[in-house]
């Protein structure tokens, strides 16, 4: 089944104050992410999607991100199905390293994609 081309972002198009889920695992999580991020790992997505619902229920756009743009398609897919305005971050966390974006850590380490 097709719903049309899936909508992405590049990581320099993601706006400082979006609202960025990210879908990695927790190693790569603790290694450095988006300051702000929601953390729903994709393993855990559908059990906890409450909670982004509840974070998005203002209705404003979803950034997804993973390492490089798999695991974040998928989620956004899934949630574009839902009505949900998401779009998928090309080349994910990569990317937004590659660009210079800022990332942070919860332990004040040097923030680094895993």
């Amino acid at each position: 089944m097709n719903f049309g081309p899936l909508p992405s972002v590049d990581a320099t198009a993601v706006p400082s104050e979006g609202f960025v889920l990210d879908v990695r695992e927790d190693d790569e999580w603790a290694a450095g992410h988006v300051e702000g991020a929601l953390h729903i790992p994709m393993s855990d997505f559908v059990a906890r999607f409450g909670e982004l619902t509840e974070a998005a229920e203002d209705g404003r756009r979803v950034y997804v991100m993973c390492r490089v743009g798999g695991r974040s398609a998928q989620v956004t897919q899934y949630l574009v199905r839902q009505e949900i305005d998401a779009v998928n971050v090309d080349g994910g966390m990569q990317a937004w390293d590659g660009a210079g974006r800022p990332m942070v850590t919860d332990n004040g380490n040097p923030a680094f994609v895993l």
